[in-house]
């Protein structure tokens, strides 16, 4: 039955659904795994090394350790603010995901597994983000 008075509810209004909790969730945990990784190999690179690893292609593991660290800390930033239902959160933490992706990369040769695990956890977010978000405008 609708209602005669209908009123448009804006993003803001309708609060977080399954999907963007899931989104936000993992990309805390994403940014938090990545400050972490990037910790250990400004740290001590032994332990992000695995046996046989030839290390990095280009650079070295202190400032990939250092890359891995700042883009973490604004991944988990952004989602407090996908949280907040700020709609630059969404465009940001799809950019920062896309950057993590690439990033990965440059140390895929190190770590293989974990680099393409997280990879996949970056699409599985940047799906979730295009996707499954509602709408600025939902229907009476």
């Amino acid at each position: 039955m609708a209602s005669s008075s209908s009123r448009s509810a804006r993003y803001d209004d309708v609060g977080v659904n399954g999907w963007q909790a899931f989104a936000g969730i993992i990309l805390f945990l994403s940014g938090v795994f990545g400050f972490l990784y990037g910790l250990a190999a400004v740290l001590n690179d032994d332990v992000v090394t695995v046996g046989g690893g030839t290390g990095v292609t280009v650079w070295s593991f202190t400032a990939w350790g250092w890359i891995h660290m700042i883009v973490g800390v604004l991944m988990a930033s952004t989602s407090i603010g996908l949280f907040m239902m700020k709609g630059w959160a969404r465009f940001a933490a799809i950019v920062f995901c896309m950057l993590n992706v690439l990033i990965q990369f440059g140390t895929i040769s190190a770590f293989p597994l974990w680099s393409l695990l997280v990879i996949a956890l970056d699409i599985v977010i940047i799906y979730q983000l295009t996707a499954n978000w509602a709408p600025d405008e939902l229907a009476p």
